[in-house]
């Protein structure tokens, strides 16, 4: 292991990223943020830094722990970076809030009725007149 290693190489061997060209494009795209700050796809990750990446919803906040050129196992790379504990807290916080927000939405109960079917005819066809 070397003792420094470029950005896009280190997420794809983190496996935060499939490719090293999805790693590069969220990069280049303002989505990674190394010690608070923007970076280009070179820029050198050393241990120690805190990273911010996009992870789906969320945005995980991550200490860099290790060093690997070579993409491993799931459970070898989550030894790469921990994760932070305010960053832990916000994502159980956001998806709590998302779980809450989903449950007071109805999905709809079936095919409308022929009454239904002509309500909504007519509603196209005239909008809200009676």
């Amino acid at each position: 292991m070397s003792d420094t290693i470029r950005i896009d190489k280190w997420l794809w061997a983190a496996r935060f990223f499939k490719t090293r060209g999805l790693a590069k494009k969220a990069i280049e795209g303002g989505k990674v943020h190394y010690n608070g700050g923007r970076v280009k796809t070179s820029k050198a990750v050393e241990l120690g830094a805190l990273l911010k990446v996009p992870q789906g919803w969320d945005t995980l906040e991550v200490e860099v722990m290790g060093l690997s050129e070579q993409r491993r196992g799931a459970a070898e790379a989550r030894e790469l970076y921990r994760e932070t504990s305010a960053s832990q807290a916000r994502r159980e916080r956001e998806a709590q809030n998302r779980r809450l927000a989903n449950q007071s939405m109805q999905g709809p109960r079936g095919r409308p009725d022929k009454k239904q079917r002509r309500a909504i005819q007519d509603f196209q066809r005239h909008g809200f007149d009676d």
